[in-house]
């Protein structure tokens, strides 16, 4: 099995699928990437792919296309996109492993970039 920079759990795959369908222009998929923001240092972002950029990773889970900004990949690595509702929010989260740390209010992480030399060594003792 290929290694995939980033996972779509279930609900996250049928969220995008909704939004997708949603959409008043044609969408082919969704682009992930972070940005400079809050006190912690770097926030998640998430927007439509109408054509694929030259020089995005490309990821296809659960028949969704997955678009990663390259400056993104690094911190990406591992990633599970997943999308959680309760009472007074819904929308879409991310476990990272890269992730080393969060502000109170959940609105930035602090991330490091993936070690791939563990990573290679992981996927050899597999």
């Amino acid at each position: 099995m290929a290694f995939k920079i980033m996972t779509l759990s279930d609900a996250a795959a049928e969220r995008i699928k909704e939004i997708i369908e949603d959409s008043d222009k044609p969408v082919i998929g969704v682009r992930v990437g972070v940005r400079n923001a809050g006190c912690a240092g770097m926030a998640y972002t998430l927007d439509y792919v109408t054509e694929a950029m030259v020089g995005d990773d490309h990821v296809k889970d659960q028949g969704l296309d997955v678009y990663i900004e390259p400056k993104a990949t690094m911190f990406l690595l591992g990633t599970i996109m997943d999308y959680e509702e309760s009472k007074m929010s819904a929308g879409f989260t991310f476990k990272n492993p890269n992730q080393t740390g969060a502000c109170g209010c959940g609105e930035s992480v602090q991330l490091e970039p993936a070690d791939l030399k563990a990573i290679a060594a992981a996927r050899a003792s597999a």
